[in-house]
């Protein structure tokens, strides 16, 4: 079995979890990614192409070009969205037909799972998980940022710890935004000397990183001013309060997912995103999608209709279709419909019959997005 994730933040704690559940079992978890030493990669592969290690997680390592399964029946790929179709291809090929599942948070459109899922069994989890309570979401201006200072001290002094997330690493005059390294030493030095402050960016070495994620997941860490890369997957129970400076600038799903890193226990969690003045309406727009639902289905459909289909995904991946004639909002009946009758013809059709022999084969080539049984 092969289990995927985008960063090796998220690849270590998923092997942590895994190797505690089935650590009374007879099965060996390995965990491959790039900053495996070349010594024990060697000996993980030849464990794994002998069938000595049952469950593989990695990065984008596991796509490599050396790394062979006895008998791959089981690839799991969680936060897809952060993989091309093509990576996720080549790991399924790895294998002999293997049962794939691909797992979000980041939920889309019904209108584009129809679209981009149509070959998959698409399952919602639309509950959130016994006990958990609804992100409490405010969108302040920095004028407020004090009273929003006041308030992480208290969830510190009350045993929470804190998530303060900013776009860039570097300053950049052309966008005016603070710098995460600056502004982490003046909140530790100014704002919150009481307290432990920690800084994580993704120009960051992977032993720093790792260092920095386990002093915070330890509670050794009270404050951890980071970069977006705490976007995806990140899980500290304790973390009760997320802020986002310079909320404006972050696209919807990328804020619903940032707002995820929080809310992941019984306490009550709280976000709160800082904006400077002036606001385009399409800013404002996005506030008022997150201060009015925690609903991630209800923010995708607002999102497709902020962006447009052809901005959804972000850098487009291969194999995800153009659409000429149809508008995914507008469209929506239209295309379930076109869905169902589509999967009638294709049942019915003979596998030659008027080209779609042809047509699948090439779409297999193309899009990677079916397979030809």
């Amino acid at each position: 079995m092969a289990f995927m994730a985008p960063t090796e933040i998220l690849a270590e704690q998923h092997f942590t979890n895994i190797s505690r559940l089935l650590q009374p079992s007879r099965f060996r978890v390995a965990l491959l990614t790039g900053s495996t030493k070349a010594a024990a990669r060697r000996a993980q592969l030849a464990d794994v192409e002998r069938g000595d290690i049952h469950l593989v997680v990695g990065t984008h390592a596991l796509v490599q070009g050396d790394v062979a399964f006895k008998q791959l029946g089981l690839v799991v790929i969680d936060e897809q969205h952060r993989f091309g179709v093509l990576q996720r291809a080549t790991l399924r090929e790895k294998g002999l037909h293997p049962d794939v599942l691909v797992m979000t948070a980041t939920p889309i459109p019904r209108t584009l799972a129809l679209t981009v899922y149509g070959d998959l069994d698409v399952s919602m989890i639309r509950e959130l998980p016994a006990g958990r309570l609804p992100i409490r979401t405010t969108a302040k201006p920095e004028s407020r940022r004090d009273e929003i200072y006041q308030f992480v001290r208290e969830q510190l002094d009350a045993g929470r710890q804190a998530y303060v997330i900013y776009p860039l690493v570097e300053e950049s005059a052309k966008l005016d935004l603070k710098a995460a390294t600056e502004m982490a030493d003046h909140l530790a030095t100014e704002v919150f000397p009481a307290y432990r402050v920690g800084l994580l960016h993704g120009r960051m070495k992977a032993d720093a990183k790792d260092r920095v994620m386990k002093a915070f997941l330890a509670g050794e860490l009270q404050l951890l001013v980071s970069t977006t890369v705490v976007e995806v997957g990140v899980d500290v129970p304790n973390a009760s309060v997320m802020i986002v400076e310079h909320a404006e600038r972050f696209g919807l799903s990328q804020l619903h997912q940032l707002r995820g890193r929080v809310g992941r226990d019984r306490h009550q969690s709280f976000c709160f995103l800082l904006y400077q003045h002036p606001l385009s309406d399409e800013a404002r727009e996005r506030l008022k999608a997150m201060t009015d639902t925690t609903d991630g289905f209800e923010i995708a459909e607002r999102d497709l209709k902020l962006r447009g289909p052809g901005d959804f995904f972000g850098t487009r991946q291969a194999g995800v279709p153009t659409f000429r004639m149809i508008d995914l909002v507008r469209d929506r009946e239209l295309l379930d419909q076109a869905q169902r009758e589509a999967a009638t013809w294709f049942a019915s059709a003979l596998p030659d019959a008027t080209g779609v022999g042809k047509l699948l084969a090439s779409w297999e080539q193309r899009f990677k997005l079916i397979e030809i049984g």
